[in-house]
């Protein structure tokens, strides 16, 4: 059997092109078993895996949650909210007390940027970054991708559109290298004030006008304003920001050609997106959620085959 090249999932960054396509491939047979009346298989059957998440997560939690019981894996849920973390015990206690009671895995979501590569210097278990402050976000891309593959049949040659809040994204980082290693174009558009000050060194195309990303991408993935990051006022208001940037059945009723809506969510309905947009035939945003499941999965089976 073809392995993962790491036994960590931290980023993107650290896959190869081949790791991602032994991904997707792997994704292809368990979404085949999701299909079936009995969404079951053995395959993780004498394995425990911690989801440890010190920031809130719905969509995330419950498709690792689903893709680890789909496994049949043992899997035990920690909150931070409810833990000894309040009580100041550290990140590295806090995992260990974990990975005492035996578990083999931990999936990790961390307000810091590079917890996850903290820990696997320090723990023996495999680590799977489910976000990682505004760094990182690895299955999000990698489900974005195979969603991408699965609706235009390749990735190579499409030209994405990432739109929003660049600055504050873990899951525009992520995407970018993913497609470029899959070999798509990328371009990101946004305000200036929600640009990273060095982004074009990504080798990305930037743009402002979200008119002219439109016209030029074959998919726009469209990205939420992430209020709980922003220190201080980006733009004046949510509604000059849906003015200019929120996209709409009008806009695209202005482009000579159809494209590819996606979103990772929780979407903001009315600022980023309309809803006679996010419930049309060019959204795959169900499509997306659908894939996550079979993507994690196909993460944590070959993973868990690396030692």
């Amino acid at each position: 059997m073809q392995q993962l090249s790491t036994r960590h999932l931290l980023g993107i960054k650290g896959l190869t092109e081949s790791d991602i396509q032994l991904v997707f491939e792997t994704a292809d047979n368990f979404k085949e078993v999701l299909n079936r009346p009995i969404k079951k298989v053995p395959s993780l059957r004498d394995i425990t895996i911690a989801n440890v998440f010190f920031e809130n997560s719905t969509r995330t939690k419950l498709s690792f949650e689903l893709a680890e019981k789909r496994l049949s894996a043992d899997v035990v849920n920690f909150a931070s909210g409810s833990s000894s973390v309040k009580k100041g015990e550290t990140l590295i206690d806090t995992v260990n007390n974990i990975l005492a009671m035996k578990v083999d895995m931990v999936v990790m979501r961390h307000s810091s940027p590079g917890a996850p590569h903290f820990l696997s210097r320090h723990i023996r278990a495999n680590i799977i970054n489910a976000g990682d402050g505004t760094h990182e976000h690895p299955t999000q891309a990698l489900l974005d991708a195979f969603s991408i593959r699965e609706r235009l049949g390749d990735v190579a040659g499409k030209k994405v559109a990432i739109i929003g809040d660049i600055l504050h994204s873990r899951v525009a980082l992520s995407n970018i290298f993913c497609l470029q290693k899959l070999g798509a174009e990328v371009m990101v558009c946004g305000p200036l004030t929600l640009m990273p000050r060095h982004v074009a060194a990504l080798g990305v195309k930037v743009e402002h006008d979200v008119f002219k990303a439109l016209q030029w991408c074959d998919v726009a993935n469209v990205l939420r304003i992430q209020m709980e990051r922003q220190q201080i006022k980006y733009f004046p208001s949510l509604r000059e920001y849906s003015l200019y940037y929120g996209i709409n059945r009008r806009l695209l009723n202005r482009l000579n050609k159809e494209i590819v809506i996606m979103h990772p969510g929780p979407i903001n309905r009315g600022v980023e997106l309309n809803s006679d947009v996010a419930d049309s035939e060019n959204a795959i945003i169900l499509q997306q959620v659908e894939n996550g499941v079979a993507v994690r999965m196909a993460v944590l089976y070959l993973l868990a085959s690396v030692k």
